[in-house]
Parts: C-alpha cells; sequence; structure tokens
C-alpha cells in the first residue's frame, strides 16, 4: 500500500510541487495518472506514473501518515504524553552513561 510519492533525492513529493497532472490512456493495459513535478529539496524535474487504479489523490497531500494501521492503534492506547513522563524522560537522558542498542525492534 502506498503512502505517498517520493523524488528520487528521498523527498516527498506534495501537491504544491505538482506541475502537471493528467491521465495517460492506453490501447491495451492498465490506465495511469501522469505527474510531472520539480522537487522542492534538490530542485529537479521528475516524471511518475502510477497505474489508475492503484491513484488517490491523498498520495499528494502533505500529512499522510507514515504510521501502519498497527502502528496507529498502538499509539492511540498509550495516550498524550505527559508533563511528568517528559521530565523522567529528560532525567533519563542525562544519567545515560552509553547508547542503548536500538537495532532489535522491541516485540508487543
Amino acid at each position: 500500500m502506498k503512502t505517498g510519492l517520493l523524488c528520487r533525492c528521498g523527498q516527498r513529493i506534495t501537491r504544491r510541487d505538482v506541475m502537471q497532472q493528467g491521465i495517460y490512456m492506453r490501447q491495451s493495459g492498465p490506465n495511469y495518472v501522469y505527474i510531472k513535478y520539480r522537487c522542492s529539496r534538490c530542485k529537479k524535474l521528475g516524471e511518475l506514473y502510477i497505474k489508475h487504479e492503484d491513484w488517490k489523490e491523498s498520495l499528494l497531500l502533505d500529512n499522510a501518515s507514515e504510521q501502519s494501521p498497527r502502528e496507529r492503534r498502538r499509539f492511540a492506547r498509550m495516550g498524550v504524553i505527559t508533563l511528568e513522563e517528559m521530565r523522567r524522560f529528560h532525567h533519563q537522558l542525562e544519567a545515560l552513561k552509553t547508547f542503548p542498542d536500538l537495532s532489535v525492534e522491541e516485540s508487543e
């Protein structure tokens, strides 16, 4: 499932970057949505062809979420970060002597 469009440099393409958009109709096979853009980071021109059935206008929104539905549910269960949690975190950071190994994912 695609959540956004990216330039070759890795920058997310949004509505303000799009210079031209249209439908590329083919005699046989799938039709495509054509996007011509100028990247806001590297300033290069680029083109994208997205299968029409995969196209959603939300792909160009600035606030599209990179979270999976599973991550969204997990964060919703955690609730809002409190001031006390921020204080404890700050104190724990100050007390660190070495950096923890974050290369292993947490299991739920």
